[in-house]
């Protein structure tokens, strides 16, 4: 198993980690625990990528995991931080619905022998929810405008990248295309 897979290993092994440490008080400073967990976690998304193209490590393991990867570490926060009143129940809702309908979009892709990689727009997407999700969870009152205006690009940025993938991608729902 190559680097970057065992980084993306590596954030998949994180969560229930960092889910443990954002949702108890058994330890102090637990919230700024799971913070810290979640940049690391959200730096081998970087990482995992940027070594995979570099070094040529590309492979049918990191195109499935890498993306589970990132939507398991996201959903997770974001359910925990529903569960902890953190965050609208609509924007946890749309986000989640965007992934579920993209991966079976790539699903019934896939089924057609076309590939669906990610673009750009979906990766900024996955960057800004990381980033508002280490602001929900910092908490700083300081930061809170910020922070709603974070919610609010990381919604658009989230539906426009569904529209973006479900366009280009549209010959996937014509009927009999391989």
């Amino acid at each position: 198993m190559n680097l970057p897979n065992r980084l993306t290993l590596l954030r998949i092994i994180s969560i229930p980690f960092f889910i443990f440490f954002l949702m108890t008080n058994f330890v102090p400073g637990s919230k700024w625990i799971a913070f810290g967990l979640f940049i690391l976690a959200s730096l081998t998304d970087f990482l995992d990528g940027y070594i995979a193209r570099k070094k040529n490590l590309i492979t049918d393991f990191g195109k499935f995991a890498d993306p589970l990867a990132d939507k398991l570490l996201v959903c997770s926060a974001l359910i925990c931080l529903l569960s902890l009143d953190k965050i609208s129940v609509y924007i946890v809702l749309i986000i989640i619905a965007r992934d579920f309908i993209i991966s079976g979009f790539r699903l019934v892709a896939a089924g057609k022998g076309i590939v669906i990689a990610a673009d750009w727009s979906g990766k900024i997407k996955t960057a800004l929810q990381m980033v508002m999700i280490l602001f929900i969870i910092a908490d700083l009152s300081f930061l809170g405008i910020f922070t709603l205006i974070l919610e609010i690009v990381v919604v658009i940025l989230t539906v426009v990248s569904l529209i973006e993938c479900l366009v280009k991608n549209s010959k996937v729902l014509k009927e009999g295309t391989k």
